[in-house]
């Protein structure tokens, strides 16, 4: 294992995460259940608010979760919903989503972070609260990062690898000197949790009307998350709100505001679309809304942080531990840059739709609305890409076709193949009879052996990240043994930078 030293002489973590929401929780429980020294560094005390944003799981975030066993209890704490509504034109369910979680799961984000952070304690992970990121440096050796503590004092904190997950104002971008091109989409949006005296017909209850839009959500304690929007008051995010400003809104998209009350807290803020041109600079890595930002629209944010997590993690922990294979970490920008802006693209979409002014714009959006729901091959790649189920990777030229694809959740001879993952590890999913264990022979573990439980004949070695790193058909003991070399489970090496 490698790690590094701190200006203190004593031995420092291989990675450095900084920021403790959903996407760093992940990252660096991740790593330390993989037995890498982590640290997160996290510039507020101690807390989780009650107050975050996100709101939804989608399912190929909860197929994630299903790998590192915490789905099961994070559906017992949400509400699942198995449609989706966007507008009076668009509704699809999700039953036939090629998933075991066929439905969204309405979970507030701070559910979410418990969770996350329970395992991550639980694996070791070295939590330190009020530490801000001033400065940071990198060689080629490893990163100095200048952190100020809960005293106002500087230390230099040194680590082979830094992953900032520290947000919109991410200072570990800005540190390594990159832009976060993008815009305002959308201002004066308002938000509000309440209690409501009437309960909404639907799990979400979400629509555009006129000049407004609104959503509403849900929370396990009796309030709800209600956020809306009205082209014709459109004012600073400082401009104070109260509550009448709310029921307005959305009786002006939904018709009702069904008689809101007690609201524990209020807020106006603005919507961005922005991304970072690289997600990785040497030894440093962006995640989640430190790499990108998209409107609230399909609730996307939190999932893409979380998958981003899910892709970095298994990654940077081959590096450390010397066997990653040529160019790996690089593969993190290819695979997640691209994902990062096709959900810019779809969030942002939505959310135009939402806001059209004109007669022929509005027409137009119930048009491509009844579209989307009545033509199947539209509609799957629609909830494909809201649900994360459609997303691939690339695959080299010549590669079979299921490489690269995400590994759906299907059962083995052994169980499941998402039980399988819970290890962190490659699964190799081998046909009956075939002998494979003298082609793993010196792989220290690293890939679970399971078989079909059919007579398919097709060989496919799955990432920990539940994605196809290769497959053949009717391949030999040698092939298998190759495919495993390439992928670094017996090569073990300098880490790469």
């Amino acid at each position: 294992m490698n790690g590094t030293q701190d200006t203190t002489g004593t031995a420092g973590p291989a990675v450095i995460v900084v920021g403790s929401g959903p996407t760093g929780l992940l990252l660096a429980g991740d790593l330390a259940a993989a037995g890498i020294p982590v640290t997160l560094l996290e510039k507020r005390p101690h807390e989780i608010s009650n107050l975050s944003r996100a709101l939804v799981l989608h399912a190929r975030t909860l197929e994630q979760l299903d790998a590192r066993g915490l789905a099961d209890e994070l559906e017992a704490k949400g509400r699942t919903l198995d449609r989706l509504r966007l507008f009076a034109h668009l509704d699809v369910g999700l039953d036939k989503l090629h998933s075991r979680y066929n439905h969204l799961l309405v979970l507030p984000q701070y559910e979410v972070e418990r969770v996350l952070e329970r395992r991550a304690i639980e694996a070791g992970v070295d939590f330190q609260y009020e530490s801000e990121v001033t400065g940071l440096t990198q060689d080629a050796d490893g990163v100095s990062l200048e952190v100020r503590g809960p005293d106002g004092g500087s230390r230099t904190r040194r680590a082979a690898y830094v992953v900032g997950a520290d947000g919109l104002h991410s200072p570990v971008r800005k540190a390594i000197g990159l832009p976060f091109p993008g815009k305002s989409a959308i201002r004066s949006l308002v938000l509000a949790d309440v209690k409501l005296a009437e309960k909404p017909a639907s799990v979400l209850t979400v629509n555009a009307a006129g000049d407004a839009f609104a959503f509403i959500a849900p929370f396990a304690d009796g309030y709800y998350r209600v956020i809306g929007w009205n082209r014709a008051h459109n004012v600073p995010d400082s401009e104070p709100l109260d509550l009448a400003e709310v029921k307005e809104i959305t009786r002006l998209a939904l018709g009702h505001d069904y008689g809101m009350h007690d609201a524990r807290w209020m807020s106006r803020f603005h919507s961005d679309e922005r991304q970072a041109p690289a997600y990785r600079v040497g030894r440093v890595f962006l995640a989640g809304d430190a790499a990108h930002v998209h409107t609230p629209a399909g609730a996307q944010g939190m999932n893409t942080g979380l998958q981003d997590a899910v892709n970095l993690s298994w990654k940077l922990a081959a590096a450390v531990d010397g066997r990653a294979p040529e160019g790996l970490l690089d593969t993190y920008q290819s695979e997640r840059h691209p994902i990062g802006k096709a959900v810019l693209r779809s969030s942002g979409g939505i959310v135009r739709l939402a806001m059209a002014k004109r007669p022929w714009s509005r027409a137009g959006r119930a048009v491509l609305a009844s579209f989307i729901g009545a033509v199947p091959p539209v509609r799957d790649k629609a909830i494909g890409q809201i649900t994360g189920i459609g997303y691939s990777y690339p695959a080299p030229k010549g590669a079979h076709p299921l490489t690269g694809h995400r590994a759906p959740d299907i059962a083995l001879k052994e169980g499941r193949l998402y039980e399988a993952l819970r290890e962190g590890r490659f699964v190799l999913i081998a046909p009956q009879g075939a002998d494979v264990d003298t082609a793993v022979e010196g792989g220290a573990g690293r890939a679970v052996v399971t078989h079909w439980t059919s007579g398919r004949r097709t060989t496919v070695l799955v990432r920990p990240d539940g994605y196809v790193a290769w497959a053949a058909d009717e391949a030999d003991a040698g092939a298998v043994r190759r495919a495993l070399a390439e992928w670094g489970l017996f090569r073990r090496s300098v880490p790469s930078i």
